[in-house]
């Protein structure tokens, strides 16, 4: 598989409903051994329920998980560099690639910790309230970056 982002497009199929390759890496992050056709039902499902909440017509539909995945797309975080015999939190700016992943794993998995909802609502509840800048994936992003804030001071150890 190939490592730069710009060439992983050629092997991902934009999916048949919006035409996006965002919305196939999602649904793909939802899909559990191997059934597509069910996470991409889900998929559907939670997005018309978000833009029923939010107001969107069915031309803007497409705009309830891209503007809730830039929402919650981190712009720095950090990894753990060991230097001489401690560890320090160094603060590391995010590639594009990996703020989307960040973000759609984030999403995602918020969704599928609440529970006594159908899992269609509850994706649709996380990608109302990021798109609201609101809500458990937002919040993640705002702890991360108060974490890298915080140790601002260990960024000269970035490797």
């Amino acid at each position: 598989m190939p490592r730069n982002y710009e060439s992983t497009a050629k092997y991902t199929k934009p999916d048949p409903v919006y035409g996006s390759l965002l919305a196939t890496k999602i649904i793909n992050k939802i899909m559990l051994q191997g059934k597509r056709s069910t996470a991409q039902r889900l998929f559907y499902r939670a997005v018309d329920a978000a833009a029923r909440r939010i107001g969107l017509g069915e031309d803007e539909r497409s705009k309830v998980f891209e503007v809730a995945i830039d929402n919650v797309r981190p712009a720095v975080e950090v990894r753990s560099k060991r230097v001489g015999g401690a560890n320090y939190q160094v603060p590391h700016e995010v590639k594009r690639h990996r703020q989307q992943s960040l973000a759609i794993r984030s999403v995602v998995e918020n969704a599928r910790k609440k529970r006594g909802k159908p899992m269609h609502l509850r994706l649709a509840d996380e990608f109302t309230d990021a798109y609201n800048n609101q809500g458990a994936s937002v919040q993640w992003k705002e702890n991360t970056h108060k974490m890298a804030d915080a140790n601002r001071a260990y960024s000269h150890f970035a490797f």
